[in-house]
């Protein structure tokens, strides 16, 4: 089978303060910035990826999630316990010190896990956890 990963979602609060982050902080693409409904959705993605992008969207936008859900899953953003995603870079140390001077959350330095990984963590605006891998 040839399967790849196209899109990942993430939760987003605040569509400028995202926008602001994945561009002009991580240096993503936009690829899409469409509003409904009063809501807006971006897509991002690495440059020379076209094949996969980050789709910062509302929270809980799925007409599905109850009231008492979307009150859940802002709560669990505002500690950073909703959502997560895994990038990678070879170059670890720059990616962290251009973060680190931005106004983003630094949750943990650049560290060597017992598991054989080097990679740092971050909060983005919206509270979601962006762990950084060191490509080797």
């Amino acid at each position: 089978m040839d399967i790849t990963i196209h899109y990942a979602f993430l939760p987003q609060t605040d569509p400028d303060a995202a926008l602001a982050f994945y561009r002009d902080t991580l240096g993503f693409e936009v690829r899409n910035d469409v509003g409904y409904g009063g809501m807006r959705w971006i897509t991002v993605g690495p440059a020379g990826q076209p094949g996969m992008s980050i789709v910062l969207e509302p929270p809980a936008a799925d007409p599905g999630v109850t009231d008492d859900e979307r009150r859940t899953i802002v709560e669990m953003m505002a500690k950073g316990t909703y959502a997560r995603i895994t990038l990678a870079t070879a170059d670890l140390d720059g990616v962290f010190e251009r973060l680190q001077a931005s106004s983003a959350e630094v949750v943990q330095e650049p560290t060597e896990q017992p598991y054989g990984v080097r990679d740092c963590a971050f909060r983005d605006p919206a509270g979601n956890l962006i762990r950084i891998n060191e490509l080797r």
